[in-house]
């Protein structure tokens, strides 16, 4: 049992309030004679007119404090009243129930739940799951709003339902840090573009195959010259071979800066593709960069559903020196955003680390 305090200048021991039948001490009537007669002389010590006055403010202090108390309170419970703060903690409640339980599920308090929202409400749209379970890309990208809203959702953590390292996806993100997963993935299908020179394997998934063929025909009609595919859809295999070719020639660190290790190629997913300068023959892609078809390409890939992957100066973020040859397929609404936000790599458009290294 607590102790209960007696009233100031009065008590036994210890400030405990005496048993009834036990008799004051001596010493405690003298305390509680005495305390009334400080008391009164603090009085006549103090003029009236400042008691008055420590007194008015002291209670406008109160006062104050209890007007801030109120609007806080009423703002917090906002125009639904008490209602809409049970209503809020009963969602929060429900958010937080263990075991897997059913986060929408009605409180017992009978309130209604509020509406979800964020990621749930993206990823559960009929048009994004109908997308996404067709295997639509671009559609799924429209269904969230276009390229710039399917990226903010993603940078902000609020698309679960994307994944930025399935293979089979135009947002795949491949690099030093993100390997393809199966490492010897394949696409289902490749094509090659039409109406073009190419050499090696110039196949594409569907989707870039034809997004390239316009590409190469808008360069030769805005006449900036022929356009032609130098190396596109690389095999595991293939790519270990390429590989093993800059090792060999040049050293692991040197050819880390310049090839991709199998299995950390976008040549693999059959996105990306590799272009040369072809007015007479196809030249070198080492010099497509200071060519007037380079020049077109950076500044009108991205009108294709392409991006420039590895831009000068961005190597300590994407692990590679520049290869304004290099291309990669996103599609349409992803390029476009990419190209309005004024970004440089996939890693910062889609809010990812660095990889300068493996």
């Amino acid at each position: 049992m607590r102790n209960v305090q007696a009233p100031h200048g009065l008590g036994g021991q210890n400030g405990r309030v005496p048993h009834p039948d036990q008799p004051i001490s001596r010493r405690a009537a003298r305390a509680a004679v005495a305390a009334p007669r400080a008391r009164g002389a603090w009085k006549s010590k103090v003029p009236l007119r400042v008691r008055w006055t420590a007194f008015a403010i002291a209670f406008w202090a109160v006062a104050a404090i209890f007007a801030v108390s109120a609007f806080s309170l009423s703002g917090a419970r906002g125009p639904g009243g008490a209602a809409s703060v049970a209503t809020s903690n009963a969602a929060a409640a429900a958010v937080a129930l263990p075991g897997g339980a059913d986060a929408t599920a009605a409180p017992a308090t009978g309130l209604p739940v509020p509406a979800q929202t964020g990621a749930a409400a993206r990823c559960d749209d009929p048009a994004v799951v109908a997308a996404l379970a067709a295997g639509k890309d671009e559609d799924v990208v429209t269904a969230f709003g276009g390229g710039a809203a399917f990226r903010g959702a993603v940078v902000d953590g609020v698309a679960p339902c994307v994944d930025l390292g399935d293979p089979h996806r135009l947002w795949v993100v491949v690099d030093k840090k993100r390997p393809l997963n199966p490492l010897d993935v394949e696409p289902s299908e490749l094509v090659a573009p039409a109406d073009m020179q190419r050499t090696v394997d110039g196949r594409l998934q569907p989707t870039a195959a034809e997004a390239l063929t316009a590409l190469v025909a808008a360069a030769a009609q805005e006449g900036v010259g022929a356009i032609g595919l130098n190396s596109a859809y690389r095999s595991f295999a293939s790519q270990t071979r390429t590989y093993n070719g800059y090792v060999n020639s040049l050293g692991r660190d040197a050819a880390d800066q310049q090839s991709a290790r199998p299995g950390f190629s976008e040549h693999q997913t059959g996105l990306a593709t590799d272009v040369a300068a072809c007015d007479s023959g196809c030249g070198a892609i080492e010099s497509f960069g200071g060519t007037r078809q380079g020049a077109w390409v950076a500044a009108n890939a991205w009108r294709f559903g392409y991006i420039v992957r590895y831009e000068s100066g961005y190597t300590d973020i994407t692990g590679y020196e520049a290869e304004p040859w290099h291309l990669r397929y996103v599609g349409p609404e992803l390029a476009k955003a990419y190209h309005d936000g004024g970004f440089h790599t996939l890693e910062d458009f889609f809010g990812l680390p660095a990889a300068p290294g493996y």
